[in-house]
């Protein structure tokens, strides 16, 4: 009878852990008609997102209360990025013309336009930023050319590096703004641009834009709706892109491949993510995750298999900068703790 009550006890506990560390998405706002994708994560309490109908959102304690900031004036604007600082500073940039680029330095209170585009044609995807506030902005190609804005305050000024980007863009290659992360960099000043539609490259500068490389990307590509949609690097030389084709979301043919030598070459994993995938994070060296329309993934063998943990729909997800908190964001209004 003793060792029966045992047996039952320790699998009841094994059945307990097991469940526990069963990965959880837990919606924490769906109320609000707007699509995000901007989202930035300073700590497990702060976050900031943005996206639609001009909609800018803060929270300090961790998506249960949220603080809707949205610049006056901006009301019909697509916030397709943001980068946060911390509580209180943060950038939005807009997709479409105009081109836009707020800062504000109260918590939303109040916003300052620190650049602006009127041109027709212009379409910036996103921006990226070093812990020392240097930040470059890309767009799609114009006359063949990529524009480049850069910043070393923290997005106070921004300058035009287009010039220092001496590769033609060929017609029909631009990137992507579905999540702010088809442009990545870490604090050593190295950044990556990845761009779709006819043909996948990855542009690589390692001076902080001064200076790029340009490789070839086996994601899918041929048509304006696929390609790599978000990079991330773990290292300098380690690193992941994510995509696939956003009109036919379920298909993971060339959705996914991986790099140790900075982007130059790319391998594809054993068990690919299950579709299309906007984006794409490391957790550590050997687990990442990716989210998309398609659902969220996970990867424990440095993206060499993927496993999918959910199909609901998100379109961004980013881990606290300070901390170890994991968010996502959507369509519709949808915000959500990823809890492993």
């Amino acid at each position: 009878m003793k060792r029966l009550f045992f047996f039952l006890t320790l699998q009841s506990f094994l059945c307990t852990m097991l469940w526990a560390q069963q990965p959880t998405i837990t919606m924490l706002n769906q109320e609000r008609n707007s699509s995000y994708r901007g989202l930035s994560v300073v700590d497990d309490q702060t976050i900031w997102v943005s996206g639609s109908n001009g909609t800018v959102g803060l929270s300090g304690d961790g998506g249960r209360n949220w603080q809707w900031v949205n610049p006056i004036g901006y009301e019909k604007t697509d916030f397709r990025d943001i980068e946060a600082f911390d509580e209180n500073h943060a950038l939005v940039i807009s997709a479409g013309s105009p081109a836009i680029i707020l800062s504000t330095d109260d918590g939303g209170r109040s916003w300052r336009e620190v650049f602006s585009d009127k041109r027709p044609e212009i379409f910036y995807d996103g921006f990226a930023f070093t812990a020392k506030g240097t930040g470059i902005a890309f767009g799609d190609a114009i006359n063949g050319k990529m524009p480049l804005l850069k910043t070393a305050d923290f997005g106070k000024t921004w300058n035009d590096i287009s010039s220092n980007l001496a590769y033609n863009i060929t017609a029909g290659e631009a990137g992507f703004a579905a999540s702010g992360t088809s442009i990545y960099c870490n604090d050593r000043g190295q950044f990556w641009i990845a761009t779709g539609g006819s043909i996948a490259h990855i542009y690589h500068s390692t001076d902080e834009g001064q200076h790029w490389d340009r490789y070839n990307c086996p994601v899918i590509q041929g048509k304006n709706s696929t390609g790599p949609f978000s990079i991330a690097f773990y290292t300098s030389t380690v690193g992941t892109v994510v995509g696939g084709d956003y009109r036919d979301d379920k298909n993971k043919v060339k959705n996914s491949f991986s790099t140790h030598d900075g982007g130059k070459t790319w391998s594809a994993p054993t068990t690919a993510p299950a579709g299309f995938k906007s984006a794409v994070i490391y957790l550590s060296r050997k687990k990442l995750a990716c989210t998309g329309t398609s659902g969220t993934d996970l990867s424990d063998d440095g993206g060499k298999n993927w496993t999918n943990i959910s199909t609901d729909s998100f379109n961004a997800i980013q881990k606290a900068k300070k901390g170890k908190a994991l968010y996502l964001v959507g369509d519709k209004g949808k915000i959500a703790r990823l809890t492993l």
